[in-house]
């Protein structure tokens, strides 16, 4: 895809939450994008890239940032997460002292990812899933690949108008077999979850009554040892009482 394309995707209701876009009728999750990197800004949770394409719009390339297991306390980065000032200015030389213990994972996987050389004026292409930030459409890095010469960027170009033209111009639909085996499926899946459900009631109902006859049993067998202390405390006093 072209920037300008990502940027014009559409949301459709009943899919909120699945970071899922159109185009037409085309549902998109991920794009794979090609151009240069004008600028890079590095943020505590995330470092940003924008991407210009030569399409006439540039797009946000975000790329996530996670802490090393070994770096510390994750209560301690977790408050320092809920602290952190809303408005997201860039980190300065003097603290990036303090972002060497995180490193970049993809969006998806959470793979560790070296973003090293995507620095403005490295040109690559990049594949990633969407989106939205103050309005306006983000593509989340998962992988990416440098295109070192003319060579590569152009059979990109190839490659994205065949794409265009063979795929995304032409309506989107299925078959009626198709529809009936996605149908199948939903079903099935529905089915799964609702016997899940009931497996889970039907253990919980078993441990509560398990719980319910342990405590009679328990009860029983205090009583029963209490009317014994009873017994032997009467013996004790009647004894005192003849002696």
């Amino acid at each position: 895809m072209a920037v300008t394309d990502v940027l014009r995707l559409k949301t459709r209701s009943g899919f909120e939450g699945q970071n899922i876009y159109f185009y037409y009728n085309h549902p998109i999750q991920f794009v794979c994008l090609a151009g240069i990197i004008v600028a890079r800004t590095e943020y505590v949770w995330r470092t940003v890239l924008i991407l210009d394409d030569g399409s006439g719009e540039t797009v946000e390339i975000v790329v996530l940032k996670a802490t090393s297991p070994e770096s510390g306390n994750r209560a301690s980065e977790k408050g320092t997460v809920t602290r952190a000032p809303a408005m997201k200015a860039a980190v300065s030389a003097t603290d990036s002292a303090m972002q060497e213990e995180r490193h970049h994972v993809s969006s998806r996987t959470k793979d560790r990812i070296d973003i090293a050389d995507l620095v403005p004026g490295a040109v690559l292409k990049v594949k990633g899933t969407l989106s939205t930030f103050r309005s306006v459409v983000q593509v989340q890095l998962e992988r990416f690949t440098l295109l070192r010469d003319t060579n590569a960027e152009m059979h990109f170009w190839d490659e994205q108008a065949r794409y265009l033209v063979d795929v995304l111009s032409v309506p989107w639909s299925l078959e009626p077999e198709e529809v009936d085996q996605l149908r199948r499926e939903a079903d099935e899946e529905e089915d799964r979850i609702i016997r899940a459900k009931k497996r889970l009631e039907q253990k919980k109902r078993k441990a509560a009554r398990k719980e319910q006859r342990d405590q009679i049993r328990i009860q029983k067998k205090w009583e029963k040892e209490e009317e014994l202390r009873r017994k032997e405390a009467a013996g004790y006093t009647e004894t005192g009482k003849k002696a």
